[in-house]
Formats: C-alpha cells, sequence, structure tokens
C-alpha cells in the first residue's frame, strides 16, 4: 500500500462527509479554501482517487450522468480507508518533521544579494503576509460568526498564528538590515 499523502488524508475527510466525485471534491476544496493547507490541483486529485481506490481506500458508489456532462463516477471511504486515515492523523499529530519549505533556503543564501535589495523582497514579502494574514482573518471572523465549532477551524487559526509570527520576524530582519545591526 501507498502512503497516504496530505492530499488522501483531505480527500478520505471529504468523504466521511458524503459520497462524492472527484470534481465535487475539487470544487468543494476550492469553496472551504482547503487548498491553502493542501496543495490540490485537479490531475493530482484525480491520480489521488485512482490511488485510493486500488489501495481499497474508497470504492465507487455509481456513475451518472447529468445532461451533455461526461460520466462522474462517485466514491465512499471504506472502513480500510477511516482506519488508515486515522492512523496516518495520528502520525502527524505525534511526529515532527522537517518539511523543507523554500523560505529558509531563500534567507540562508540572502547574502549573496545586495542589502538593499534583501530589504526590499522583503518589504513585498510583508505585504504579501499582510494580504494572507487579513484573508486568513476574514475566514475566522466568518467561521466564528457562524458559531461554528471551532475543532472544525484549527487549521485557520493555526495558520494565522504561522502569518504573525512570520511577518514578525521578516519585519524585525527588515529593521535589523537598515539600521545596520547586521554587517551586511
Amino acid at each position: 500500500m501507498s502512503s497516504l499523502t496530505p492530499l488522501g488524508i483531505a480527500i478520505l475527510g471529504l468523504l466521511l462527509e458524503r459520497p462524492m466525485h472527484p470534481y465535487e471534491m475539487f470544487q468543494t476544496f476550492i469553496a472551504r479554501s482547503e487548498d491553502r493547507i493542501v496543495k490540490v490541483r485537479p490531475g493530482s486529485l484525480y491520480h489521488t482517487v485512482e490511488r485510493l481506490e486500488r489501495d481499497g481506500l474508497i470504492r465507487s458508489t455509481g456513475t451518472e450522468r447529468e445532461g451533455n456532462r461526461p460520466e462522474r463516477t462517485s466514491y465512499e471511504i471504506t472502513d480500510a480507508g477511516h482506519d488508515r486515515m486515522l492512523e496516518r492523523i495520528t502520525e502527524m499529530l505525534a511526529d515532527w518533521k522537517y518539511e523543507y519549505p523554500e523560505f529558509p533556503l531563500a534567507i540562508a543564501e540572502a547574502h549573496n544579494l545586495p542589502a538593499d535589495t534583501v530589504i526590499r523582497l522583503l518589504q513585498k514579502r510583508v505585504l504579501a503576509l499582510r494580504a494572507q494574514l487579513e484573508l486568513v482573518g476574514r475566514a475566522v471572523d466568518q467561521v466564528e460568526g457562524k458559531n461554528l465549532e471551532r475543532k472544525y477551524w484549527l487549521e485557520a487559526s493555526y495558520l494565522r498564528a504561522l502569518l504573525e509570527a512570520e511577518t514578525a520576524w521578516v519585519e524585525g530582519l527588515i529593521t535589523e538590515l537598515k539600521n545596520g545591526t547586521i554587517d551586511w
């Protein structure tokens, strides 16, 4: 059996709600902004659905056609899929793993650029971080306004905390670069 990827976990989570066809899964991810926590593209989604079915973690519930649209096969999660999803979530919650984001590498090699260029680029990054922070903040405000239990949107508050921390760190670095605290 292949490894259960983040996209695989997200698909299984959707199928716990109800059977769906892949296009509906994609639309649901986008509508819920879940593409912010898992990389989802139509091609990778269809490939992952095929792999989950091959591994016995989901099964087809039937194929339907609406009007001139192509046939769409709907899927549901199996007991094995539910068990594997819970097992993988348990592993992910308990085990810290370095995920190799690009930004630390960029910071590690930033000394190869002129300080004024680094400052300009970091200022641009701060603008993007603030925009993301505003977007996540609005999402948090929306779910809080709907009285949705917090357990269903923990990832939004986590993302907000990460964005706040990175924004503060980058702003601090910009200050250090501008005032010469860091010898460039």
